[in-house]
């Protein structure tokens, strides 16, 4: 664990807690906050915005509180560390997490707490289902890495779940508290399926729209360096 303090003492039950890790995402930050805050209103749902900030120094955290989120500093550096020291702050009975690029649209996560509601244990989004816009994700990754690399999944751990690498999911609290989830990097996402299917839990899939990231520059990872980034 991330070494995140909780308070849970009188706070008032929330339902959805919707969590992104965030390192230097000015740019993109506010119309990620904008979108959750269009679907938790129209849903009319208990929730909270959770941006697990990992040491941003372009004003993202000013972003995001005077946008009414709630801001987590996590020292510890990557992809995991951020969404670990979120969730562990945060007060969902669910959680929804998600990349702060724009690349994933917060405003339609209607069948991510469906499938919660219904008893899933962890929702997993699927981008082939969805659509994967025009330069949303390289060719190789589209057709070679991430199909590979999920069938292997698939394989080896007894699974359904189509799309391994996908940024937007969902899970219980009950869930997380289960996988024991550790891993600090963009592993992390991988983890939390085979955890999950190792456990036994219910997975679930959903339709997931992947747009190119409304980011300028380039983005924190490459492949080359990472799988994870599939």
């Amino acid at each position: 664990m991330v070494g995140v303090e909780i308070l849970r003492a009188d706070i008032v039950e929330i339902e959805l807690s919707i969590i992104m890790p965030c390192l230097n995402e000015a740019e993109t930050l506010a119309r990620c906050i904008g979108k959750a805050q269009a679907f938790l209103t129209r849903c009319s749902v208990a929730r909270e915005i959770v941006i697990g900030d990992n040491g941003s120094t372009d004003g993202s955290q000013e972003i995001a509180r005077n946008l009414g989120a709630r801001v987590v500093d996590v020292a510890l550096r990557g992809y995991g560390a951020a969404i670990l020291g979120a969730v562990q702050a945060a007060h969902g009975r669910y959680c929804v997490i998600g990349d702060s690029d724009d690349s994933y649209d917060f405003s339609a996560l209607e069948p991510f707490v469906a499938a919660l509601r219904d008893g899933a244990d962890l929702v997993v989004g699927n981008r082939f289902q969805g659509g994967i816009r025009p330069g949303a994700m390289p060719w190789k990754n589209r057709y070679i890495g991430n199909p590979v690399l999920s069938g292997l999944g698939r394989f080896l751990f007894k699974t359904r779940v189509k799309d391994f690498h996908c940024g937007l999911r969902g899970f219980s609290r009950s869930a997380f508290e289960c996988m024991e989830l550790c891993t600090t990097g963009m592993e992390f996402a991988s983890e939390m399926v085979v955890k999950a299917a190792v456990l036994g839990l219910r997975i679930e899939e959903a339709p997931t729209a992947l747009d190119k990231d409304g980011r300028s520059r380039l983005p924190h990872l490459r492949p080359c360096v990472t799988v994870g980034d599939i």
